[in-house]
């Protein structure tokens, strides 16, 4: 639940989702040299170099078929402001917000090089040995605690990723983590915000949200995302985090289906076996089986309460596995 009565400087959909001024001005020739990164959805990555400054930065636009769209324009905007109000070391530096030649809205932010937590477990689940030598799992509950840093920050400002999955994390060659993708993060507003938001979805089809819509991955959605019922808030992040420690794990998704409507299914009816029991070597820290049989709670009063009451216990999870790895 958000709680606005703390001390920290909040993050409000009046700041986050206000139009570009009217006198906006920007060189988008100082950028060149562009060369295209992996990318999904509606956006296009490129990393190019800032001839101002002389380094390498990623620049994120729309593909050519939706630029002109109201609504990715916003997610797209909205997605830069989160992530450079944010301000945090487990979130990515956003540089610059501009329109390019071409008309497009675009933002710039640090390139880092590295890969994402997808492809990491993609190898373990291969048995790439190199993979396996590099990121054990004390060094994958590493990353993650870092990835909970990052959402305990975002929680604390009022905003909630909706969207935690592997391939939203960033892990570079420094073994620097970033949480990823803040397209379809939800903002707490404020009253003043409130009727911001509802300018903005004037018409109804130019919504960053519309009803019906659910924000998310369908293997990492919570139950409360599936059926579209409030509250969607932090407790949500931290059941699609449960599916990613789960993932990380044991190398396989808690309630992946033939197709999505199974999958909806077994998110909102069904209970996974617990990680012990698919990998034997689990079974000397079962504090990871109480930790996602709570985080993986299809009710949310039943799960962590708050990121910061997770990152204390996965701890206590990391440290009984380099304890054990000693003995």
């Amino acid at each position: 639940m958000a709680d606005t009565s703390h001390p920290y400087p909040g993050i409000y959909l009046s700041t986050t989702d206000a139009a570009l001024p009217e006198r906006f001005s920007n060189d988008f020739k100082k950028y060149a040299n562009f060369q295209p990164m992996p990318q999904g959805g509606k956006g296009v990555l490129y990393a190019c170099d800032d001839l101002n400054l002389g380094r390498k930065v990623a620049l994120k636009t729309l593909a050519p078929g939706v630029k002109d769209s109201p609504v990715e324009r916003k997610r797209l905007l909205r997605e830069a402001r989160v992530t450079a109000q944010m301000a945090h070391p487990n979130t990515i530096p956003v540089y610059e917000i501009g329109i390019s030649d071409q008309g497009a809205v675009y933002f710039t932010m640090k390139k880092v090089e590295g890969e994402s937590l997808y492809d990491i477990l993609v190898r373990i689940a291969k048995r790439d040995a190199v993979t396996e030598a590099r990121y054990p799992l004390e060094q994958r509950i590493a990353i993650l605690l870092q990835v909970l840093s990052a959402l305990w920050y975002a929680h604390t400002h009022g905003v909630v990723h909706r969207d935690v999955k592997p391939e939203n994390i960033l892990v570079g060659i420094f073994n620097e983590v970033y949480l990823m993708d803040w397209g379809v993060a939800k903002v707490w507003g404020m009253p003043r915000d409130e009727a911001i938001e509802a300018s903005f979805d004037n018409p109804a089809s130019n919504r960053i949200t519309i009803a019906g819509q659910r924000p998310g991955t369908p293997l990492y959605m919570a139950p409360e995302q599936i059926r579209g019922t409030p509250p969607v808030d932090e407790r949500s992040d931290i059941f699609s985090f449960g599916v990613m420690l789960y993932e990380c794990l044991v190398q396989q998704e808690p309630f992946r289906g033939k197709n999505i409507q199974e999958t909806f299914k077994n998110i909102l009816h069904h209970a996974p076996p617990a990680p012990s029991s698919i990998r034997s070597e689990l079974k000397q820290t079962p504090i990871f089986d109480e930790i996602c049989a709570r985080a993986l709670s299809k009710h949310s009063g039943d799960r962590y309460q708050s990121v910061g009451e997770l990152i204390d216990i996965l701890e206590q999870g990391r440290q009984k596995l380099l304890q054990a790895a000693s003995d």
